[in-house]
């Protein structure tokens, strides 16, 4: 079947994505797992049938879906790497993340740890501010639609009931009534408008409140009464939550949007800043890509360690110049002779020519973190990742490149940003 185009297992896409195993079903079709046969990566393939979108009035969600997830590039968020389409279906090529959804672990292990929890979280705000800088508004946060990599990083994902900011009416507001019961905030059934960022921060407060307690703030069956219980905020924090936990939560889930708690005012609160301890299992061992939001202690990195950081074994990430190098969480890995003071020096190098827009602050026993020197602006704690790029391609990779080590001196340095 070389050269189809039905999606088919064995089948070969368009000449480009070898078809595997079928990972799941939805309303509109299905997902492969597939490998790209320009880059031997895994990804995974969205097949959607035109016919059945078109018949359930669907094709300006598709459309939209498309172009919001074109419109985003962040390391919290699944990566839509191509779009393909026939006359009878459309193949979206994703980022292939193998840990399953978030909703899946808190029903295998129930609530999680206020440090397991605030990572997930931190996670979670840096992605969606990402989105709202850029106009994109998701509508329907939740456990089922954020997934977990290898490493138990969160990636957002299912932007169908998304909104950009020129949707909003005259009012400077949105006014369709979407979201999932439980999560949606209340003021979206008000038919008064909505605005679609403050809505997005209380479903993030409902996902913080289910990853402490492990169940909902509003449970019932009745969703009319479960919405009057999430406009009275008629809900309690269960006694294991701490003192600062229980002075977030209501901020996050305060029925009046006026008065919600903002993303700038978020990463500045106590909860949010704390520095975690603790870190979410790897769902596959070692655990070796870390949040920048928190340093555990040093990891000393063996051949396997080495192996694991690349994409199903796949060793092409760790040379410079694959596509995947570009997207690795956690930084900046590269291998040096130099000792830890040549390494920390030539840091504070860099962020001394940034005009005071760096800093080298200390993050744990025997680590250190390049950051910004502004936090919780308008682009969130976790900060703009074209930005980002920009500034290791431009200033950080050309300070490092000659202490960094690589065994074959012609061979590209391991640098996966």
């Amino acid at each position: 079947m070389a050269g189809s185009a039905e999606g088919k297992k064995g089948g070969v896409l368009q000449g480009r994505y070898e078809m595997g195993r079928v990972l799941g079903h939805g309303n509109f079709g299905r997902v492969h797992i597939a490998r790209d046969l320009r880059t031997g990566r895994a990804v995974a393939v969205k097949v959607v049938a035109k016919d059945k979108v078109v018949r359930a009035g669907m094709v300006e969600q598709i459309k939209r879906e498309i172009a919001v997830m074109k419109r985003v590039s962040h390391p919290n968020i699944v990566e839509l790497h191509e779009v393909m389409a026939t006359r009878s279906k459309i193949y979206l090529a994703l980022e292939l993340v193998r840990g399953g959804e978030l909703f899946a672990r808190i029903e295998r292990s129930g609530r999680v740890t206020e440090d397991v929890a605030r990572r997930y979280f931190r996670q979670l705000i840096s992605a969606v501010d990402f989105c709202h800088a850029r106009g994109v508004y998701h509508r329907d946060l939740k456990p089922e639609n954020l997934l977990l990599d290898e490493a138990g990083n969160l990636k957002v994902v299912d932007f169908g009931l998304s909104a950009l900011a020129d949707h909003a009416r005259a009012d400077g507001l949105l006014h369709t009534l979407c979201g999932t019961p439980g999560y949606a905030a209340p003021e979206v059934l008000r038919d008064k408008g909505y605005d679609g960022a403050k809505a997005d921060l209380w479903s993030c407060g409902v996902i913080l409140y289910v990853l402490l307690a492990g169940c909902l703030p509003f449970p019932d069956d009745n969703v009319v009464t479960m919405y009057k219980k999430a406009q009275r905020g008629d809900y309690r924090c269960p006694p294991w939550f701490s003192t600062d936990a229980r002075r977030l939560i209501p901020k996050l889930l305060d029925p009046d949007p006026a008065t919600r708690i903002t993303v700038a005012q978020l990463v500045e609160t106590p909860w949010f800043k704390k520095t975690s301890i603790a870190k979410p299992l790897s769902l596959e061992p070692p655990a070796c890509v870390k949040d920048a939001a928190d340093k555990d202690e040093p990891e000393a990195l063996n051949a396997f360690h080495l192996i694991s950081l690349s994409e199903g074994f796949d060793l092409s990430p760790l040379f410079e110049g694959h596509p995947a190098s570009r997207r690795r969480e956690g930084g900046m890995r590269f291998a040096t002779r130099e000792p830890a003071r040549g390494v920390v020096s030539r840091l504070e190098e860099v962020a001394a020519r940034g005009g005071g827009r760096m800093r080298v602050t200390k993050s744990s026993p025997g680590g250190v973190r390049l950051e910004g020197a502004e936090r919780g602006g308008r682009k969130g704690d976790g900060g703009d990742t074209l930005e980002y790029l920009s500034f290791c391609c431009d200033e950080l990779r050309p300070a490092l490149q000659d202490i960094v080590w690589a065994a074959d001196p012609p061979a590209s340095v391991a640098i996966a940003v």
